[in-house]
């Protein structure tokens, strides 16, 4: 390691960065990407973004004075060498772990993390609030937002551009462009106007022009756009582009080689004491300094372990599909027997598997980049041309979608599917990924339908039930990762009866009501004759899958004086079930993957409360909290929800 990394390991915080030479710096931009290829390589991670902005993250911590100078990194996929650099290089072997460090910048973590950063375009809006902060109490503080060009489609992203422009601030955004250009690149002019741009002669020329005018009384604030307006008129006639960040009255710098730190400082140094809001754009390479990321950035954003040398990804073998497969191509097979149905997606086409659709049938799906609000809206309005939308958004991310759901969904009582991938207990994203919350904020809603499968032929079969004429707006959640082994490829389809659940097992003392595939923990708790511990629980979806269907007629074949039901969903209720089980057992015990405030057991004991029925309800699932990181078999376990922590129940 001594030897390896020579110049990483004398940093151990910025500080220690700042004190080496210019010179220097390109060998820890190749030290630090060495490092992050080395430990991605056994302890899985967000690999290319990390890599691409490896030279602006060691220029930005060269340049300006963190942590007394703030970084806000959009997403935070990108943060790993950030994270490498302010102090955790030791603990970054333990960066997803459960326990260890979070994958994205967490302040409770570090005081250099200046924000939270799981979800994306945030980074403009809360930069903002700090630099017009910093500027209210006097501070010298420096603000840097550090945005994806993915990012830039979030509408966020552009309330935050919109405000930037009215209120005073110093915000530096850093436009990360990995794939899509804001302008056309105008080879030597534009590496010569932006040498002319971001020179201190230039600068020096424009802020004494501008303050000769305001002395002289030509620079109030109407003026003063229109000099703005004439000066970024005069460079954007010189280029031959024009963006929107001119538009909006900001400064605009660019392009940068964001693989050249030497020029990144130099550029960085030269705007960073500039006086109002500006934005630099860098052109970087997702992936960078490893081939086989760069030539597939979607496959290497998250590639698990893999071989540093060859590049070979190490897949776990699995009988079980993953359920995001079962939707894509369920999906695709529907849409060749219905033609109205059409895809939609928020930039996660890979993610949820609609990329399956997508390659066979491109103009029948609609990516809309990374806005959720009008990915919902959007199909709504399809709706009303006559098609049928099936709409599929991460759980967590769905939440910046809520007042669609509600105000161009659900007010018109419309016929789409809502497809709510990585429901749920998440794994090593942790707290600003885990879909903890869609239950309970998709309950409370007239004219929803809101379904969990137990398996992958549930899966298929609710899809094929959602998508069938006059079924209102139907949403259906599941998990991420593998599922039960059941088998569902070239399965008949079958009509599920709205508002129906399923009795697995009867008996006559404890009802155990299973909301979703959480239900085959309830499986294995009355089952298995050991109880597993965290590392071998069958939800720790990349390891062992038991055979689901072979142990549920098991547990159909047997006696017990527990009863079992998949109830499938939560809105609306199995009345006819529920009074049974009210008037059968003793006790009830409600499961699932959601937060126990507002959701499915909540829900039973809404229906006992106003039927008069008065038994004991033990309800599991997420407490009012938020979960931090680790795998979702040790996340289980901590919180009583595997099978282990189950059976403890049943047992009183």
């Amino acid at each position: 390691m001594e030897t390896k990394y020579p110049l990483l390991n004398t940093i151990e915080y910025p500080a220690d960065l700042r004190k080496l030479e210019k010179s220097q710096l390109k060998q820890v931009c190749a030290e630090l990407r060495g490092y992050i290829i080395e430990q991605l390589a056994n302890n899985p991670g967000h690999f290319a973004s990390s890599l691409g902005v490896v030279e602006l993250t060691v220029a930005l911590h060269y340049v300006f004075d963190t942590p007394n100078d703030r970084i806000i990194w959009d997403v935070g996929h990108q943060a790993y060498g950030h994270k490498i650099l302010t102090g955790r290089r030791t603990q970054f072997k333990t960066n997803r772990k459960f326990k260890g460090l979070s994958g994205f910048p967490n302040p409770k973590e570090s005081s250099y993390d200046a924000f939270v950063a799981g979800h994306a375009s945030n980074s403009i809006s809360a930069a903002l609030g700090m630099s017009v902060g910093a500027r209210k109490l006097e501070s010298d503080s420096k603000v840097i937002a550090v945005i994806g060009d993915g990012s830039m489609t979030g509408g966020l992203a552009f309330e935050g551009l919109n405000n930037a422009c009215v209120n005073p601030n110093n915000m530096l955004i850093i436009l990360n462009d990995n794939n899509m250009a804001i302008d056309k690149p105008v080879g030597g002019l534009s590496e010569y106007l932006t040498n002319i741009t971001t020179s201190s002669w230039y600068n020096r020329w424009r802020f004494k022009t501008y303050h000769f005018l305001r002395k002289i009384g030509l620079m109030n604030d109407k003026k003063r756009n229109r000099f703005l307006r004439t000066a970024n008129s005069i460079k954007n006639a010189v280029s031959g582009t024009h963006n929107i960040f001119e538009g909006l009255n900001i400064r605009y710098f660019g392009q940068v080689d964001g693989h050249d730190v030497l020029q990144l400082v130099k550029v960085l140094n030269d705007i960073k004491n500039f006086d109002g809001p500006r934005v630099l754009h860098i052109k970087t390479i997702k992936g960078k300094g490893f081939e086989p990321a760069e030539n597939e950035a979607t496959i290497w954003h998250a590639p698990g372990k893999f071989n540093p040398e060859t590049g070979e990804r190490f897949v776990s073998e699995t009988d079980a599909a993953l359920y995001q497969d079962v939707f894509g191509k369920t999906l695709l097979e529907l849409a060749e027997q219905n033609d109205k149905i059409v895809g939609i997606t928020p930039a996660m086409p890979t993610g949820c598997s609609m990329n399956i659709m997508m390659d066979k049938m491109p103009d029948r799906v609609f990516d809309v980049g990374i806005a959720e609000a009008h990915a919902v809206t959007f199909s709504a309005g399809l709706v009303k041309a006559g098609l049928m939308p099936v709409c599929n958004i991460y759980s967590s991310f769905m939440q910046r979608a809520y007042d669609q759901i509600i105000h161009d969904v659900a007010l018109q009582n419309l016929d789409m599917v809502l497809c709510l991938d990585r429901a749920g207990l998440v794994g090593a994203d942790g707290p600003t990924h885990h879909g903890a919350f869609d239950l309970a904020y998709l309950r409370c809603i007239p004219n929803l339908t809101i379904a969990s499968p137990l398996n992958e032929t549930e899966l298929r079969n609710m899809l094929y039930t959602a998508q069938l004429p006059k079924k209102g707006t139907f949403v259906i959640r599941y998990p991420r990762g593998c599922g039960e082994g059941a088998p569902w490829q070239n399965h008949p389809f079958e009509e599920i009866p709205i508002g129906k659940g399923v009795c697995l097992q009867e008996g006559t003392d404890v009802a155990v009501l299973a909301l979703g595939p959480i239900g085959n923990e309830a499986l294995r708790a009355v089952n298995s004759q050991c109880k597993p511990s965290a590392e071998t629980s069958s939800l720790d979806y990349a390891e062992a899958q038991p055979d689901f269907m072979s142990e549920a007629n098991k547990v159909k074949s047997q006696k017990s004086k527990v009863g079992i039901y998949n109830m499938r969903f939560v809105k609306p209720l199995d009345e006819d079930c529920l009074h049974h089980i009210c008037k059968t057992y003793k006790r009830i015990i409600t499961l699932e993957d959601g937060v126990l405030q507002g959701g499915f057991g909540s829900a039973v004991l809404e229906f006992m409360a106003d039927n008069g029925y008065n038994l004991p309800v033990k309800r599991i699932g997420i407490p009012n909290q938020f979960v931090e990181h680790g795998s979702p078999a040790e996340l289980y376990h901590m919180l009583g929800m595997d099978a282990e922590g189950i059976a403890k129940a049943i047992e009183g």
